[in-house]
């Protein structure tokens, strides 16, 4: 295969790919500096955590704190190669090469973020394998060519270790071939702090939504498979900020996401009438 060298390119290239205004997100411990060391010495990064507790925001806050483009990538089991590196497509009656976001990254530099990687096949994520050694090289088979990845390039991925299987987890030989941040709900009062900025609500209600979510995240694997997400509760907040019910807004927001199985439900809505 013809090697290219990494392409360097001005900033608009990938204008569209920059965050445009600072994403709202609260430190937690000591994940901000973290990344920046990740970043300055590439190494590639995985974030752990369960769905809805800040792992796609904080990286966007990285993107926009440090000015680097942010393409993101949802994995799903249909995804495939080409999906990632790129393809021929028909222009008239003759063909085009068009890259794929992995592409778009190393090319031109920046983070490469692929949410929920064990959702795609384990054919396809073995294509950044080359990626995330000392090489940062990505073969492009179908053109002939194998491109260095540009000095700004960074591969990061995340999923929910809570849903993992026998059939949807990361092989050891991808697993370790990341650095890996372990993302958790926040603690009680910073919860608070991200719900009321976010939704608007006041103390009282920030803190009354809280205590459920508390509640509810000791249930799990006592009837639920999740504990209820921040992002959730934001949901719940917007509703009761626009003039919605406490206990409804609970319900829509908090519960029914949740579960489907009728005791269950009835046992939250009791835990969410003691609060509300």
């Amino acid at each position: 295969m013809r090697k290219v060298a990494d392409t360097q390119t001005t900033v608009t290239d990938m204008q569209d790919f920059r965050i445009d205004s600072e994403p709202f997100y609260l430190p937690i411990e000591d994940e901000v500096d973290l990344f920046k060391i990740a970043y300055e010495n590439r190494l590639p990064l995985s974030l752990k955590g369960p769905t809805g507790c800040g792992k796609t925001r904080f990286l966007s806050y990285m993107a926009y704190t440090m000015d680097l483009p942010l393409i993101t990538v949802a994995c799903h089991e249909d995804l495939t190669t080409s999906d990632l590196v790129g393809r021929y497509l028909l222009d008239g009656s003759a063909t085009r090469w068009q890259d794929g976001p992995l592409t778009l990254a190393v090319k031109y530099g920046g983070i490469c973020y692929l949410d929920e990687i064990v959702e795609a096949r384990k054919d396809t994520t073995v294509v950044i394998h080359p990626l995330t050694d000392d090489r940062r090289i990505l073969p492009l088979e179908k053109r002939g060519q194998v491109l260095e990845a540009h000095n700004q390039f960074l591969i990061c991925i995340s999923y929910n270790p809570g849903y993992q299987t026998v059939l949807k987890d990361l092989k050891q030989s991808t697993k370790q071939r990341f650095i890996a941040l372990e993302f958790d709900y926040p603690p009680a009062s910073l919860e608070e702090e991200i719900v009321i900025h976010e939704s608007g609500v006041d103390r009282k209600e920030a803190s009354d939504l809280r205590k459920i979510a508390e509640k509810f995240r000791a249930m799990k694997n006592r009837g639920l498979d999740e504990g209820v997400s921040t992002r959730l509760l934001i949901y719940a907040g917007i509703l009761i900020k626009k003039g919605v019910d406490a206990r409804r807004a609970c319900t829509i927001a908090l519960i029914d996401p949740i579960t489907d199985d009728p005791e269950i439900r009835k046992t939250l809505q009791e835990i969410v009438s003691s609060i509300v």
